[in-house]
């Protein structure tokens, strides 16, 4: 074995941050770093974000609640669970409450947290809360902002697992947060 892969590699030396273009759910960064193996420095790009959410949210029938909506960046309709943003000044578990109830009218008082997760740690410096919401029944009216068209459907844990093996559901945000609650693999 290589005597490189003994050892962990180290952190990159920032050497200067430039600030770039804020976009309505980002900030571009652009960061110039030393890489510690060739002493080079590499200009990188960083996103940065306030934290995401989505919840894993179960009705008393142990029907997951499933929302599908088209997603600009590939240009089709996904299924996933319901989740956003992290309003500044907010919690991401009021964040989890909020928008469960604003994409998909459900509510609940029993909230568990599942932990979170890097979404694309190359370029995003936030991480992803996830959240199971048990429980859950429709109480609420959607509320849908202008870039949102969503159709909430349920599912029961076998259809979620087909749709995850078939491809339906490959949102890799979904998959991680549906994977701390079941077992994706199961036919």
């Amino acid at each position: 074995m290589d005597d490189n892969y003994k050892t962990r590699p180290q952190p990159w030396a920032i050497i200067t941050s430039e600030p770039g273009p804020e976009l309505p759910l980002v900030t571009v960064r652009f960061d110039t770093v030393r890489n510690p193996r060739t002493d080079k420095e590499v200009r990188a790009v960083i996103f940065d974000s306030a934290p995401w959410v989505n919840v894993v949210a179960l009705t008393p029938a142990r029907r997951l609640v499933m929302v599908c909506q088209y997603r600009f960046g590939i240009g089709a309709v996904t299924m996933e669970v319901p989740g956003g943003l992290v309003d500044p000044g907010e919690s991401h578990e009021d964040a989890a409450v909020r928008e469960l109830r604003e994409e998909t009218g459900y509510t609940t008082i029993k909230w568990r947290y599942l932990g979170a997760s890097e979404p694309n740690p190359a370029v995003y410096n936030t991480l992803l809360h996830h959240w199971l919401a048990e429980d859950v029944e429709a109480t609420h009216q959607l509320e849908q902002d202008d870039g949102e068209d969503i159709v909430v459907d349920t599912m029961s844990l076998d259809e979620v697992r087909q749709a995850v093996q078939s491809g339906d559901i490959r949102n890799s945000l979904v998959l991680s947060a549906l994977a701390r609650f079941m077992d994706l693999s199961k036919g």
